[in-house]
This record gives structure tokens, C-alpha cells and sequence, in this order.
């Protein structure tokens, strides 16, 4: 299993000063790390960023998420059957949504290969400031971005007053209780801080906090066929915190599964013709009761 952490962040946060800094502490570490870097541009500029030796693959000119997400498959695909490395870095693009990100990487194909570590965001704290003279959509996206953290980097902490730098972390730890919250100059952070990170809760579902807002993923997997009506039920008992379901479903009376997708609330089945893995991935907050029927 290869750690996985996701980095996210709007355009100028520091996120790429971040992958810089953590690519450095890795190999000082005695680690390998590889990095997925997507960029909306033609033209990489980040990409010389990344130290020569280490794996790379981009995608260029589109996003992560969306219409980008068969790329970004073949991509880690193609990452995983040919270079050795043990952590996988994924920065986005300044405009992809952490769901549609995590959705666009973990592929039905090689999800139990991956232990997804979290979301770090790296937040303009200057920004977070201003950020009511932002368009209602950019505004939207940069809430979003720190709403599904898992760590937050409050960073640019030294184009700030004392009282502005306590009134941008409180107001982010209002939005999201759960993930820490580190004040930041030029995104530095030990590598010890990613490290410790999980995605799901500690302790029991009892215990687990409601308010708990960070995004998780699981891999199910199937041990025999399953009834379509089956299924279908399960679906619909589902809690709203599953955002996302992909993967190849087998059903009783075929010979190969079917590709299966869901989303908001819809579901879509494709027949396939060839032998898959017999798994999805669901993705959503607080999966621990999430289980096949």
C-alpha cells in the first residue's frame, strides 16, 4: 500500500512551495515520493518545480476531476505498474473540488493499492480576508476547499496583523472543527505533521463525531454476485455523506460485472465485456457503518 495525500488549495496559495518542501523532507526521510500534478494551462510551469529523480506525471490543460478523470486514471495506472516510490503526492489544480478530485484517482482498478493519508489545504490567509469580494462560485469552491480538510495550512500568516491572524483561524476552525489548523510563512511544515494524518475518525462509531465533515473513501469488495434489486435497496438506504460510488458491480445471471457509477443520488450501470475486479469505491464522510448488504 502506497500512502496518498492530497494537496489543495487555490491558484498563488503555496501549494506547490508545499510539494517542493514535502518532496525535500521525504528523501531526507530515506522515502520515495512520486508526484501527480495537474494544471489547467497548455504549459506546466510547477512542473520544473519537482526535483529530477522523482516520478511525475501531469495532466495539462484540463481538470483532475470531471472530464479529466479517465487521464488521471491511466495516469496513477501507469505510475503504479512502472516506477518504485512509496508516497504518492497529488496536487490539483487551484479549481478542482476535493470530491471530484478524489473521485477522478481512485479508480475501482487500483484503489486497494492506495492508503489515502487526507486532504491538506493550503489557505490564502490573506485571501480568506477578502474573500467576500470573491465571486459567489470562486467563494463557493474556496469554503469547499477548506470545509473537506483534513489539515489546513493557514498560510501568508506574515501579511498579517496579530488580530487578523487570530480572527482567519478562528473563523477556519469554525467552518471546519475537526481538521487542525497550522499558521503558516511559505506553506513550511514538518513532514511529521502529513504524516500522522488520517482521513476517518479514531475510535468507535459511537464515539465518532457528528460534525466530522472530512472526506474519506472505501474499498468494498464483492465475494459472490449480487441481485440488481439488492443492490438497488442498499443504495437507497445510503446516509447523504456518500458522495460518490464507481466500480464494477457482478450480477447474478452475467458473466461480467457491470461498471457502475453514482452520484447524487443516481446511479448508472454500463454491461462490460471483460473480467474486472469485483469492487467499488465509495466516497463520502463518515464510512465507517458503510458496508455491502
Amino acid at each position: 500500500m502506497k500512502d496518498v495525500y492530497l494537496f489543495s488549495g487555490f491558484l498563488g496559495s503555496g501549494k506547490t512551495t508545499l510539494l517542493k518542501g514535502m518532496i525535500s523532507q521525504m528523501k531526507a526521510q530515506g522515502l520515495k515520493p512520486a508526484v501527480f500534478m495537474n494544471e489547467l494551462g497548455k504549459m506546466n510551469m510547477d512542473s520544473d518545480s519537482v526535483e529530477d529523480g522523482v516520478p511525475l506525471k501531469e495532466i495539462l490543460d484540463g481538470c483532475i476531476c470531471c472530464s479529466g478523470s479517465e487521464k488521471s486514471e491511466a495516469q496513477i495506472q501507469t505510475l503504479l505498474a512502472e516506477e518504485d516510490f512509496d508516497v504518492l503526492l497529488i496536487e490539483t489544480t487551484g479549481a478542482a473540488h476535493p470530491v471530484e478530485a478524489l473521485d477522478a484517482i481512485f479508480s475501482p482498478l487500483f484503489a486497494d493499492q492506495l492508503n489515502f493519508k487526507g486532504i491538506v489545504t493550503v489557505a490564502d490567509s490573506k485571501r480568506w480576508m477578502d474573500r467576500n469580494s470573491l465571486s459567489p462560485q470562486i467563494r463557493s469552491l474556496f469554503l469547499e476547499q477548506v470545509r473537506h480538510a483534513d489539515l489546513i495550512l493557514a498560510n501568508k500568516m506574515d501579511l498579517l496583523t496579530d488580530g487578523e491572524q487570530g480572527t482567519v483561524v478562528y473563523e477556519i476552525q469554525s467552518l471546519n472543527p475537526t481538521a487542525q489548523i497550522i499558521q503558516t510563512v511559505h506553506a513550511k511544515v514538518p513532514f511529521s505533521a502529513l504524516d500522522k494524518l488520517t482521513p476517518s475518525p479514531s475510535g468507535n462509531v459511537a464515539t465518532a463525531p457528528i460534525s466530522k465533515l472530512n472526506l474519506n473513501t472505501k474499498v468494498l469488495q464483492f465475494d459472490a454476485p449480487i441481485q440488481r434489486e439488492k443492490f438497488e435497496e442498499w443504495l437507497r438506504a445510503l446516509p447523504d455523506t456518500v458522495f460518490r460510488i464507481k466500480g464494477y458491480v457482478p450480477l447474478e445471471g452475467d458473466k461480467y460485472p457491470h461498471a457502475f457509477q453514482f452520484a447524487y443520488g443516481m446511479a448508472q450501470w454500463l454491461p462490460e465485456y471483460i473480467k474486472m475486479q469485483n469492487q467499488i469505491v465509495v466516497i463520502g464522510e463518515g464510512l465507517e457503518g458503510v458496508k455491502l448488504p
